[in-house]
């Protein structure tokens, strides 16, 4: 056994250790005064074994990844590979959700007391809806929102009344859209990686995007898609500064971002991403294309009534009315990173662990060697960080962290045994979704 894989070994070890110690830490805290406001900690879920419709598929689809990704990623033509991804992506990702079966696995999921479904019927005037938003965002305000649309900027929830509007409502149509859309993401890195680093690279780390961990997620939580729409705005961004049809891409990833920063306010840390890949880039040029893109979505949500840092500034004060004035920072700040290592499975630690190390100097910055894509997965790790410092970020991390944590997932492209470590990815997922039955 070589030395690096053995330290790639102690790197798994440690970040297993990380989660069992969040675990037997958050259930003695839990257990004497329920400040953590989870029933699994660290994780927002309930012990249930249970299997469902999905299971069979489930360990079909993660065989068949394992046996036949890797050598599939490798000879595939790149925009074939890109649609086996997608769809190996999205095989995965229904199969683990319809563990729960299509009810309570999807059709339910975003119906609930705090979802974004239940507000739908007050947006029948959406300039007014608007206008009005920030007035219901305190608890203690007339007709307060519930706790995901409260939480985010109008964006998020109007998605779901456009869907509404064009004929796909309800909790079936939205659970769809959020998996299809979602699953789209390991495209968007893909396409970064190659632009940034090196096919080769990105062909490594195709079958670690397909089958995450993070899946279980993605496929019951809006936060997958507001991961993609941000995923989407990187990838355009790296085309653009290479000098890919800058004009085009640029504008379209700077609507892009302005979208994301309408999804979700903490996805403003996206910025640190941005900024790797203009780092990276060859041309600075399209970051005025990027801008000029950027104004769209904030002009119109603005002129609509909506005011983005009012709606932020009120939203502070209800974090801490509700659970995130009672969760205690002190467990949360390193318990987030615990439930980051359950979403990204241990070869994403392995391989983040490769990525600190291309960075020694002499690691070079070509676009063939590994260093950019080093930069890449350390630019998402760093704002997953500030996002876990500043304290906004209590619990429930592994679903609103899952915009930065497919930017670590391709740090997998870097690890050797690669079927040993997929095995490893595969096995977190289905004990996660098989013992326990998750809130999102």
């Amino acid at each position: 056994m070589n030395r690096d894989l053995i330290r790639d070994l102690y790197a798994a070890v440690c970040a297993a250790l990380l989660v069992l110690t969040a675990v037997l830490v958050g259930t003695a805290i839990q257990h004497r005064n329920g400040s953590l406001r989870v029933g699994w900690p660290p994780l927002l879920a309930s012990w249930d074994p249970h299997v469902g419709p999905g299971t069979p598929a489930a360990v079909v689809v993660a065989a068949a990844v394992v046996a036949y990704g890797p050598s599939l990623a490798a000879r595939l033509p790149w925009r074939p590979l890109l649609l086996a991804v997608w769809g190996a992506g999205m095989a995965w990702t229904w199969s683990l959700a319809l563990v729960d079966g299509w009810q309570r696995g999807v059709a339910e999921q975003l119906t609930t007391r705090n979802e974004y479904l239940r507000a739908v019927g007050r947006f029948h005037d959406i300039p007014a809806a608007l206008r009005d938003f920030t007035r219901h965002i305190l608890i203690g305000s007339p007709d307060n929102w519930g706790a995901h649309v409260a939480g985010h900027p109008p964006g998020a929830t109007l998605t779901f009344v456009l869907l509404d509007r064009v004929g796909l409502g309800g909790g079936g149509w939205a659970g769809t859209w959020c998996i299809t859309v979602g699953t789209t993401a390991a495209v968007a890195v893909l396409v970064a990686v190659r632009t940034l680093a090196d096919e080769s690279l990105a062909r490594r780390a195709a079958p670690f995007l397909v089958l995450a961990p993070a899946a279980v997620w993605v496929g019951t939580s809006a936060d997958g898609y507001f991961a993609s729409v941000a995923a989407w705005a990187v990838a355009l961004l790296a085309l653009a500064v290479r000098g890919v049809r800058p004009g085009l891409t640029g504008l379209g990833s700077g609507l892009l971002f302005g979208l994301t920063v309408y999804l979700s306010y903490g996805l403003t840390l996206m910025v640190v991403v941005a900024g790797a890949v203009l780092l990276l880039g060859s041309s600075r040029r399209p970051l005025l294309f990027a801008l000029a893109g950027f104004v769209v979505v904030p002009a119109v949500f603005t002129t609509l009534g909506f005011e983005w840092w009012e709606g932020y500034r009120i939203l502070v004060t209800r974090y801490y009315q509700g659970a995130g004035g009672v969760r205690p920072y002190g467990y949360w700040v390193w318990a987030n990173l615990a439930c980051t290592v359950l979403i990204v499975g241990p070869a994403t630690v392995a391989g983040v662990r490769r990525a600190v190390v291309r960075l020694r100097p002499g690691g070079g910055r070509s676009s063939g060697s590994p260093r950019p894509l080093a930069v890449l997965v350390l630019a998402a790790l760093l704002a997953l960080l500030v996002a876990d410092l500043s304290g906004m970020s209590k619990a429930e991390t592994e679903r609103i962290w899952l915009p930065f944590a497919v930017w670590l997932l391709p740090a997998g492209a870097f690890l050797t045994g690669v079927r040993g470590w997929l095995i490893g990815q595969a096995a977190l997922a289905l004990l996660l979704n098989h013992l326990l039955l998750t809130g999102w």
